[in-house]
């Protein structure tokens, strides 16, 4: 059996391999409600032997949200819609986790496609973003540096989204501290510049981080897992480093953190060095200097390279995002690839199995084509 497709066990949750979706920003909801394309798009994957489906940026309040058009857990009305697809997954048997979100000074813009670019203007539906400091993202409007209290409040967000994510039935839920969002704005000294409890040093920088993650842990159950994502570097002079962010989860492993996800990057523009799997060494370091499983993100493309990042020990799953957004699915082709057979998870309740070189996606007696 190649690792790729071994299980990983987090707590009592056992994901049936370690070929993961990450969270992929569609930013087509309406009023932070999941409807039949975030089924269609999540379940396809789940179809196609993903082990775990990492749902998008899900914001925890209507002003953490980086378009209008952002899925939420802020209101319980959004529950049973999240809990619609959630089933849907568990039935292809995969598991599920949720990434809540506050955007904090990324908010408030156009998403990607469609009329507009840039910042939405209040009188066209935009609102006043808020950060840890009086500073923009570049071509952004100014966000408005919160006060003590609105800082104490975002645990509490944070908290309350995950008591309605255990109630949709996801299995995890991962923090979002990543790609220049709030909790990254907090944790790099770019964009932190404050002088009280929640700036100055990295512990005080991390403060914000490590009471949202006690917040969820508090609320979510002992036996399932949580997850943070991080940006491990803003690949920038002054900002955060590898060694900066894996000290930071290191810390958080004692506060009841499960994994980390490692991507890179995003809080402001940066000269990046795009490459196939660019920011494995940084998911290695972070494994390496806190002692919990890591994912690796980010131009992993191909079965071979995904089985050596494992068999190195760089990470202990490995997430496949753009190339999954063309292959929906791309675990069974790299199950072909490497020769290993899988139950086929388009058909969980029948018993079917894909042997290498079966055509996928149909059980034996109904296959109709191979891959191409």
């Amino acid at each position: 059996m190649a690792q790729l497709f071994s299980p990983i066990t987090l707590r009592s949750l056992t994901v049936r391999n370690r070929v993961w979706l990450p969270p992929l920003c569609q930013f087509c909801a309406t009023d932070g409600l999941p409807d039949d394309w975030h089924l269609t798009h999540l379940g396809a994957r789940a179809a196609g032997g993903f082990g775990m489906i990492i749902a998008e940026a899900t914001a925890v309040t209507p002003e953490g949200r980086i378009t209008a058009h952002d899925l939420g857990l802020w209101d319980d009305a959004q529950v049973e819609p999240w809990a619609r697809t959630v089933r849907f997954v568990h039935e292809r048997g995969a598991a599920i986790a949720v990434q809540l979100q506050h955007a904090g000074r990324k908010g408030s813009v156009y998403r990607p496609y469609g009329p507009g670019a840039g910042p939405v203007p209040l009188e066209a539906g935009g609102w006043v973003t808020s950060a840890p400091s009086a500073l923009a993202f570049p071509g952004l409007a100014l966000p408005r540096a919160m006060s003590a209290d609105e800082i104490a409040a975002v645990p509490g967000q944070f908290a309350d989204a995950a008591r309605r994510a255990l109630a949709a039935g996801f299995d995890s839920v991962q923090i979002h501290a990543a790609h220049g969002y709030l909790l990254h704005q907090f944790l790099s000294p770019l964009t932190n510049q404050r002088t009280d409890a929640w700036g100055g040093s990295l512990e005080a920088r991390a403060r914000l981080l490590v009471e949202v993650t006690d917040a969820v842990r508090a609320v979510w159950p002992d036996d399932l897992p949580i997850m943070v994502r991080v940006s491990a570097t803003d690949w920038a002079d002054g900002g955060l480093t590898v060694d900066d962010v894996a000290g930071v989860c290191r810390e958080l492993a004692d506060h009841g953190l499960d994994l980390v996800d490692v991507t890179t990057g995003g809080l402001a523009p940066a000269p990046i060095p795009e490459e196939p799997g660019y920011q494995v060494l940084a998911a290695r370091k972070v494994r390496e200097v806190s002692g919990l499983p890591v994912t690796a993100v980010g131009l992993i493309t191909d079965a071979a390279q995904a089985e050596q990042i494992l068999v190195e020990g760089s990470a202990d799953a490995v997430e496949i995002g753009r190339a999954a957004l063309r292959d929906p699915s791309w675990p069974l082709r790299a199950a072909h690839e490497l020769g290993v057979t899988l139950p086929d998870p388009a058909f969980t309740g029948a018993g079917a199995t894909i042997e290498p070189g079966q055509p996928t996606g149909f059980p034996p007696q109904h296959a109709r084509g191979a891959w191409h």
